[in-house]
């Protein structure tokens, strides 16, 4: 059960980055596919620096909570904000499960 719930956070993990894609590439701007390639890569440094375990300013404690409370928060307030509003609920609702297990299983 642990090792499945290790693969639904990568899975959300790429849930937010897809959601952020999605988001930018649906906006009514000049080039939309820049957009939606350049949301992503904003998260994608963001975890680099912060949230990943080889992080340079690895996050801990409450400020990783706060973290990544933003950052998959991110995803889900994207894909709500394109219209894909069942999307955004489920990968908040999994956000939350897979997370409070995780902590609950020290992950």
């Amino acid at each position: 059960m642990k090792a499945a719930n290790l693969g639904v956070l990568f899975l959300i993990e790429l849930g937010a980055l897809a959601g952020a894609a999605y988001w930018g590439s649906t906006r009514d701007v000049g080039a939309p596919w820049l957009l939606g390639l350049a949301a992503p890569a904003v998260l994608v440094v963001l975890w680099a620096l912060f949230g990943s375990p080889r992080a340079k300013y690895k996050a801990s404690g409450a400020g990783r909570v706060g973290f990544e409370l933003l950052w998959f928060g991110a995803g889900a307030v994207a894909l709500f904000a394109a219209g894909a509003h069942v999307w955004a609920f489920a990968l908040a609702v999994v956000c939350v499960l897979s997370k409070t297990l995780a902590a609950v299983w020290s992950q």
